[in-house]
């Protein structure tokens, strides 16, 4: 099937790569997300464009690698795409060094066979008084993805450096994924790497809004019992939220 496409856009990764945070009913697994809206950009600039993503909400970095790699490979991509590593920089333990001894493995068959492989640095979180606490294990994982990149010939897109994601505006309710406006923006910047001409359209920017101390303080305990119990419970109970899902577009496909 690969045969058919000139391009061949695929994107590995968990929620972020998958489009958690973007709701769209009418897709498989109900998101869409910025690498959809890159596709959608490749493909309206190249009739002989695909794209496949593999990516599963909750993965971790070696479950990515090894269920995502062999199939991408097979698809052979002109285009990569690869962020794994959030979901074990927040587990309580986390060897990082160990984890990217497999990742920089991975990320030379991908280099290998051609394609043009793009590495995500993660996320600087030190504004959030819950998730900035990891803000010195995502800066030693950033370091590690560059050498890589650096060693492999592969593209970064460095989110660390991302400035607009410090807006509350790009995040959705659950404080973990981008909002629409985050996947639109981040599609965005992606293309930019690319030097792809074409521009995600980005939706309307709803104004910030300002809560006194009280709702701040509801709003903290409604996203604590909805999103951070859940999830906190899932971890301690072994179960993931990418569960019973399977890849969005497993084969190259034209949106």
């Amino acid at each position: 099937m690969s045969g058919e496409f000139t391009t061949r856009f695929v994107a590995l990764g968990d929620s972020f790569t998958e489009g958690v945070g973007d709701p769209d009913p009418a897709r498989p697994n109900g998101v869409r997300g910025w690498a959809d809206r890159v596709a959608e950009q490749l493909q309206r600039a190249d009739p002989h464009a695909g794209y496949a993503n593999l990516a599963i909400r909750g993965r971790k970095v070696r479950a990515i690698l090894a269920e995502q790699v062999e199939p991408a490979l097979a698809l052979r991509p002109t285009i990569v795409t690869l962020y794994a590593g959030a979901n074990d920089i927040l587990r309580p333990k986390v060897d990082i060094d160990g984890l990217l001894v497999q990742y920089d493995e991975a990320v030379a068959r991908l280099v290998d066979s051609g394609a043009k492989v793009l590495l995500f640095t993660g996320f600087d979180a030190g504004s959030s008084k819950v998730f900035g606490a990891m803000r010195g294990r995502t800066a030693i994982y950033n370091e590690q993805v560059r050498w890589i990149a650096d060693r492999h010939g592969a593209t970064i897109v460095d989110y660390w450096r991302f400035h607009e994601f410090q807006d509350w505006r790009m995040w959705d309710v659950d404080r973990m994924h981008m909002s629409s406006l985050g996947h639109a923006t981040m599609a965005n910047r992606v293309l930019g790497v690319l030097e792809h001409e074409g521009v995600a359209e980005v939706p309307d920017v709803p104004p910030l809004p300002v809560l006194s101390r009280v709702e701040q303080a509801r709003a903290n305990a409604l996203w604590v019992r909805e999103f951070a119990g859940p999830w906190v419970m899932r971890r301690l109970t072994g179960r993931s939220s990418g569960d019973g899902l399977s890849p969005k577009y497993p084969e190259l496909v034209r949106l």
